[in-house]
C-alpha cells in the first residue's frame, strides 16, 4: 500500500486583490507541491475568492464549470497532481459555499456544498449544501469532502467514516481565537472515526475576520503528522494507507458502535 502524499496550502496571507491572483498562487503552489512529489494539493475555504466579501459574493460566484474552475483544471494537469480549491458556487439563483476537487488530469472528481453554515454572513449569503458525504477517489485512497465548520460536527465526520472515507478534505475559514479546533478537535475527530483528516485553513486578517492558520494532517492513531503556522505556508505530509488499517484493527470504534440506542440523535 503506497502512501499518498498531500500538500495543504495556507495563503496566501490576507485579501486576495483577485480570482486572476488567486490562481497565480496557486499555480505557484501546485508547482512546488509537484515538485515535493505530492499527488493532491488542497487550499483553504473560499480560496478564489477570499472569504469576506459581503454581498460582492454573488458577483464572485462562478458555476462549478465556469472560468475559474477550467482554469484550475488546466494547473492540475499541467503539474499532474489533483487540486482541491474552496469557491463561491453559483447554480441558479442560489450561492453555495464549495469545495471541488479535480483530478491530475484535469477531469472533474467531485463538488461538495457546505452543509453547516457559520455565523450571520454565511447564513445571509449562501444556501446550505443537503448532501452527506460526498466522495472521490485517488490513486487508490478514498476522499471525503467537508468544509471548515462541517467538521466541527463529531456526526458529519462518522457519516464520512462509515461510508468508507479514508482520508477526509477540510478547507476552512477558521478564526482568532478558535484555535482549539485545529489544534485539540480535528486530531480527536481523526481518532474517533478512524481516518485522516487534512484541515487546510486561510491566515492572515480579512476584513474583521483574523485568520487563525494551523493547518494540519491528523492521522487516525491522534497525532499530528504536519502543522503550519500562522502564516504563509505549503506543507506536505503523507498519508498512510498501511497506517490506517493498523490503526482500524487496534481501535474498534466503528465496529463496536451500537446504532440501536441512538435513534434519539435524529
Amino acid at each position: 500500500m503506497t502512501p499518498l502524499r498531500i500538500a495543504l496550502y495556507q495563503g496566501p496571507s490576507g485579501v486576495p486583490t483577485s480570482t486572476a491572483d488567486s490562481l497565480t498562487a496557486l499555480a505557484d503552489a501546485a508547482r512546488r507541491a509537484a515538485a515535493a512529489g505530492a499527488r493532491l494539493l488542497l487550499t483553504n475555504e473560499l480560496y478564489l475568492t477570499g472569504y469576506a466579501l459581503g454581498s460582492a459574493v454573488r458577483d464572485l460566484a462562478e458555476p462549478a464549470d465556469g472560468p475559474a474552475a477550467r482554469a484550475v483544471a488546466a494547473i492540475a494537469a499541467e503539474h499532474g497532481l489533483a487540486v482541491g480549491f474552496g469557491y463561491p458556487e453559483r447554480d441558479g439563483e442560489a450561492v453555495f459555499n464549495s469545495l471541488q476537487i479535480v483530478g491530475p488530469d484535469g477531469g472533474l472528481l467531485a463538488n461538495y456544498r457546505k452543509a453547516h453554515l457559520f455565523g450571520d454572513y454565511e447564513t445571509t449569503f449562501f444556501t446550505p449544501g443537503d448532501q452527506a458525504v460526498v466522495q472521490a477517489d485517488l490513486d487508490g485512497v478514498r476522499l471525503g469532502l467537508l468544509i471548515c465548520y462541517d467538521v466541527e460536527f463529531p456526526e458529519a465526520v462518522r457519516a464520512h467514516a462509515l461510508a468508507g472515507t479514508e482520508l477526509l478534505l477540510v478547507p476552512t475559514a477558521l478564526m482568532r481565537p478558535y484555535e482549539i479546533v485545529p489544534q485539540t478537535i480535528v486530531p480527536a475527530r481523526a481518532w474517533e472515526s478512524q481516518l485522516y483528516i487534512a484541515y487546510a485553513n486561510r491566515c492572515g486578517d480579512e476584513g474583521d475576520f483574523a485568520f487563525a492558520g494551523l493547518s494540519c494532517l491528523a492521522a487516525p492513531d491522534g497525532t499530528v503528522r504536519a502543522r503550519a503556522g500562522a502564516g504563509e505556508d505549503l506543507i506536505v505530509a503523507d498519508v498512510d494507507p498501511g497506517l490506517l488499517k493498523a490503526s482500524r484493527a487496534e481501535n474498534t470504534y466503528l465496529s463496536d458502535r451500537r446504532p440501536e440506542l441512538y435513534g434519539s440523535l435524529t
